[in-house]
Formats: structure tokens, sequence, C-alpha cells
């Protein structure tokens, strides 16, 4: 009987792809050798997968295929060198913060490291913030479990971090009355994953919950557990709750690489982390670095799987369509019911926006986050799913890119070869809804790890309570007037799209992971997110940016490293000197 890697190699060029070895390295399947195009790497990966293995390694090489430049910091200093943490995440995503959140739980040292200026800048700054109900994963899968655990937890999360939770419901609209028939399908796989309250809709009572809904739906089948939250806010109020309960948050800060010892036959452990802000020790790492989660495995000699880049599009409209759709809604084709991707829809947001998207699209590239008029028309489509929705409502488009292992399912467990290193990695849709149940799980992993090399007791001065900032709008007129009175800088209106205030810009720089950038002043107040794009806003911003942060203004950035506002002065600030003759 022939080996499965043998087995997969006639499979591949069945397909016509020739020339790839395969083999099996720690139960996965590992593919090197070199494809002609970016679809025949993907076809590859995919085909493998779909055999008995842990995971899949695609290595092959594509033709002409630029490599993708590695972006470092720009920021070298020695803050953590000779530094020790007991347990140290790596990545600033949410599933990151809110394991540094959940460790601060023990009596135990915890540092958080993000490469980039600030938390949530990636996959979880990038994308709809629905908290799906967990039906559209596939039963027995690791997606399903933490689904639908973490869309419950997310009430508790949302009162102790004071970040908005919407339970809008969701409705998965049938485009065809044969359609209909598969509701029993749909029912069955709800009870598998164990989904509550989902219930069939008529066409009829669809049209009286959702009045401007596409009348090309023939009924829906509803999740009312569904829901909708800010996925950058609730990243950043796990990190600063994590700081307020003693952890230290480093931004800026990318691992290089990690020094290694033995531990016991066939196993070692993580003895020493080296950034580009010094090298550490660490008792335990929680490798949590989304779309670069291989490349950390990597470094610890733990590289069991190798990820995928899947692209997603959304589009934001103004606020004036906030009161046309409560609800979130799809429309699948068939066979998009048993897809990768769940096809995008209509979405609401917490602060009134709706949101259509997102697409799908593989790419071969990690942060690559361009638009284009495909990803526009593609949008479009969903568009029409709210009949009272026309294209100039839309004021913006982004683009996030989901982290994917070619067995489409998340990867939490603690290391099989490295002793003391944690991965949550794999971390797509339904990621933001399953943070806080993988946070629960990969802090236990940790501090289970710690247990083996010292006694860990429980953090008796634990707050799970973050008090949320100020903010004017959610205040009634007498609470606001008071609160104008006793600060005046709430009453100076910054920004005129979302009416964010001079005072809600001044908290954002001093909280505790403080604001660096423009798009981490954005993200917390949401000054320049309006139909202006911060054209009004973004002088004074970076005038009390300037003030706060006692920076010029001609070294402070949008992002971070490498995206400065200002190149210099535009006029001289010292005068002429005279010239003989009367000449200038």
């Amino acid at each position: 009987m022939k080996s499965v890697p043998d087995r997969v190699v006639k499979t591949l060029e069945k397909k016509g792809l020739t020339g790839i070895a395969v083999t099996l390295e720690e139960e996965s399947l590992c593919l090197k050798g070199m494809v002609k195009n970016h679809d025949d790497w993907l076809k590859a990966g995919y085909t493998a997968a779909a055999f008995p293995c842990r995971e899949v390694i695609n290595d092959l090489a594509i033709q002409g295929l630029e490599p993708e430049k590695d972006r470092l910091p720009a920021l070298s200093d020695s803050l953590l060198e000779g530094r020790h943490f007991d347990a140290v995440v790596i990545g600033g995503g949410v599933i990151g913060c809110a394991a540094a959140r959940e460790l601060t739980r023990w009596d135990i040292s915890v540092a958080l490291l993000e490469k980039d200026g600030d938390v949530s800048c990636h996959a979880s700054g990038r994308n709809d913030g629905m908290v799906h109900p967990g039906f559209a994963a596939h039963p027995g899968t690791k997606k399903a479990t933490y689904n639908v655990r973490g869309n419950k937890l997310y009430t508790r999360v949302s009162e102790d971090l004071g970040v908005p939770l919407v339970r809008c419901g969701s409705m998965l609209l049938l485009k065809n009355p044969l359609y209909i028939l598969l509701i029993p399908y749909f029912f069955l796989r709800a009870r598998q994953n164990g989904v509550e309250g989902c219930r069939f809709i008529e066409r009829r009572k669809v049209f009286q919950l959702e009045k401007q809904v596409t009348r090309k739906q023939w009924g829906a089948f509803s999740f009312p557990t569904a829901g909708v939250m800010s996925p950058y806010r609730t990243a950043i109020a796990y990190a600063e709750n994590a700081v307020q309960n003693g952890a230290e948050v480093f931004l800026d800060t990318r691992v290089r690489g990690f020094r290694l010892e033995p531990s016991k036959p066939g196993k070692t452990r993580l003895t020493a982390v080296e950034t580009n802000r010094g090298t550490f020790t660490a008792s335990v790492v929680i490798n949590a670095a989304g779309i670069w989660a291989d490349r950390i495995a990597q470094y610890a000699g733990d590289r069991f799987f190798s990820l995928h880049y899947r692209k997603g599009v959304d589009c934001i409209l103004d606020k004036k369509t906030g009161a046309l759709q409560q609800r979130a809604t799809g429309m699948p084709e068939l066979f998009q019911l048993r897809a990768k991707t769940k096809g995008g829809g209509i979405v609401p947001t917490t602060e009134g926006n709706l949101l259509i998207g997102p697409t799908a699209e593989e790419i071969p590239y990690r942060e690559e986050y361009s638009t284009s008029q495909t990803d526009i028309d593609a949008l479009m489509s969903r568009l029409n799913l709210n009949r009272a929705l026309k294209k100039e409502d839309i004021i913006t488009y982004f683009a996030g890119v989901r982290a994917c292992t070619w067995k489409e399912d998340f990867i939490i467990e603690p290391s099989r070869k490295v002793d003391n290193l944690i991965h949550a990695a794999g971390i797509q849709s339904p990621g933001f809804a399953s943070a806080p149940a993988i946070a629960e799980d990969v802090a236990a992993f940790a501090v289970e790890a710690l247990k083996l090399q010292r006694t860990v007791m429980e953090n008796r001065c634990f707050n799970p309570r973050r008090e949320a900032p100020v903010n004017p709008r959610n205040l009634s007129p007498q609470e606001r007037t008071k609160l104008i009175q006793s600060d005046p800088a709430y009453g100076r209106v910054i920004c005129r799209c979302e009416g964010v205030s001079e005072g809600e810009v001044r908290d954002a720089l001093r909280s505790s992971v403080p604001a660096m950038t423009l798009d981490g002043i954005k993200r917390r107040t949401r000054a320049g997110m309006g139909r202006c794009h911060g054209g009004f806003c973004t002088p004074r911003i970076l005038e009390i940016m300037s003030a706060e942060l006692k920076e010029p203004m001609e070294r402070l950035t949008k992002r971070g490293a490498g995206s400065l506002f200002f190149t210099g002065l535009t006029k001289e600030t010292e005068p002429k000197k005279a010239v003989k003759g009367g000449e200038a």
C-alpha cells in the first residue's frame, strides 16, 4: 500500500502539478519544489490538506513571485535587555490582548509584544466585528467549539470592559424557494454546533422585520444570538485591562528569534526571546502572531503548519443608513453553504454605520491591503440585499487579511516539541467571535506549563472591570453640561462628523495603552471615521498629539514607522542674512 506522501504526489500529478516532493514531518505533509503560479500553489496546498495529516507545510516556490519584504521596525534599543517575564504573548491582536488579560488573573509577570505601533493594527482592526452565532463552522471543528463558547462569553466581556455589544441577530436569506428544503439540515447543523434559538422565518415575516430587504428572498433562517462589537475597541480594552492588572505592553517590538535548549528526549524549551529591543528570558511563550504565526513557530523549531492569506474587503456606509437595517443579513449561493467563507453580507455596527462585505480573495502576501474595482464590483452585489441602499452611501473601503491554515481550522494547543510554547494560530473568521474562549484556553495552557516550573497563585488584586473612556455623546444633556463645566476640553469638538471632542483625544493619548499615532486616535475615538475622512479634524488632532506627546509635528506618524505626515517645515524659521548691494 502506498504511503500518504506517495498518494499525494500521484494526485498532484493527475492535476498537472509535477516535480513536487512530498514528505511527512511531525505528522504534517511538507511540499517542496516550484509551481508556475499562485493558483497552482493553492491547488497543491488544498490537495495535500485533503489527505490524513496533522497539517500542511506548503514550501513551494512560485515562479516570478518577488519575495515579501520583511518590514522591520525603525526602533532599536535595549529596553528589554536582560529582563525576565513569566509569560510572554507575541501579537497584539484581539487574541493576544485577550490572552494577556486572562494571564493577569494569576500572580505572574506578563508581557505583550506587538511589532507595530499600536495593538489591533491588522486583522483585529480590519474586520466587520461580527460576533457570529457559530452556525457556519463545520461541526466538530475548533472553529465551531470556540465560536459558540466565545459568543456566550462576550456578554460578560462587554460588561466588564465597557465595550458595547449589540445582539442584533442575523438572517440567512434564502435565494430560491427550493432552499426551504434545506431547513431541516440547517436545524441539524445548529444542534450539532450548539447554536441556540435558531428558527425559520417565512418570506412575509422577513419583510415585516426588515422592510427594505431584497424582494428576491424566500424566507430566512434566523440566529438571535448573533451580535456586533467594535473589534479594534475590544482589543484595545482587553490590552488596557491587562495593563491595569499588571501586564506590560511593548509596541514596535518584533521577535527575531529564540534561544532554545534540550529539555527531554526529542523536546526543547525556550530560554530567551530575541527582539529589536533586546534579548530577555521567559518562562512560557504564547504565539498569537496572526498572519506571522508560522514564522514564530519556525523560529522556535516547531513549524508543523504554514499559512495562506485570504484578503477580505469591506465598505462602510454613511451613518444615515443605519436606520435602514437592524439585523445582519447574507444570501449565500447553495455552493457557499459548504464553502470556506461565509459569503459576506450587510452588517450593522454599534456606532450606527452599516458595513458591506467582506469579499474573499487568496493573495500571495501577508500584509497586502489594497482595494480594487474588482473588489468594489463584488461588494455591489451585497448592497442589493437592501433595496434602500445606494452606491452613493459608501464613504470608504478597507481590507484585511485572514490567517488561514490549509486544514481551515484554528490551531489552539501547547507545542508538542517545545515545553513552554503555546500556539494560537490560524485564527481566521470567526476568530473575533471566538476570542474570549480562545484566550481562556491558551492562558490555562500557559499556567499549566508554568506550574511545572514554579508555584503559581491567583492574583487576588485582579479587577476584571475596565472603566470605559468618557464619551460625551452617550450622556444626557444635563450630564454633558456638567462634564463640560468641569473640563471645557469635552466641549471643544475636534471631529465634526463623529462629534469627537478635544477631551476624548487627550484621554486616548493618556490611557494605559496610549495612542501614539493618528490611526491609534482614530481607533479609540472614531475621530476621522466620518464622511470627510479626517479632512477637518486631522490638523487639530496633530496639534494635540504634538503637545501631549511633546514631539514636533514633523515626527508624528499616521500608523507608525514609515508613515510620517511631514518631511519638514515649509517656511524658514530664521531671518535671511542681509546681502551686499541690496540683492536678495
